[in-house]
């Protein structure tokens, strides 16, 4: 690990859309590949998630503005504001395994799961 700290946009990024590892995971394969388009279903075999897990983290993803979806393949297409944040937290991600799993493990999970049903979602 760097002793340089984690960029607090990053901390911001992690902490308001990241739930799980699935979804860091996710969110970094398409920011790698943004061209590549890819189903939840193969997406999980690649990177050995279970398939409903990641059909909800491509589809929070979506919501929040990281991907596009178009007959169920989904393709990286961020918010134009959110796009430098991916970008440092793909740069930071080698450097700071640790402390960006720790925030998505600390996040309380009844906490998380009522702030959801509150999200404002694009029908």
């Amino acid at each position: 690990m760097s002793d340089e700290a984690l960029p607090k946009e990053v901390q911001e990024l992690i902490s308001r859309y990241v739930h799980s590892v699935a979804q860091l995971e996710a969110l970094l394969f398409f920011h790698k590949r943004p061209d590549e388009r890819c189903s939840a279903e193969s997406l999980a075999t690649r990177l050995y998630a279970g398939r409903a897990e990641m059909t909800d983290a491509l589809a929070s993803l979506g919501k929040d503005g990281f991907l596009s979806s178009e007959n169920g393949l989904y393709t990286f297409a961020p918010r134009p504001e959110l796009r430098p944040v991916v970008d440092m937290l793909a740069n930071a991600y080698s450097r700071h395994l640790i402390p960006i799993t720790h925030i998505i493990h600390s996040k309380p999970r009844r906490v998380q799961a009522f702030s959801d049903a509150f999200r404002i979602r694009k029908e």
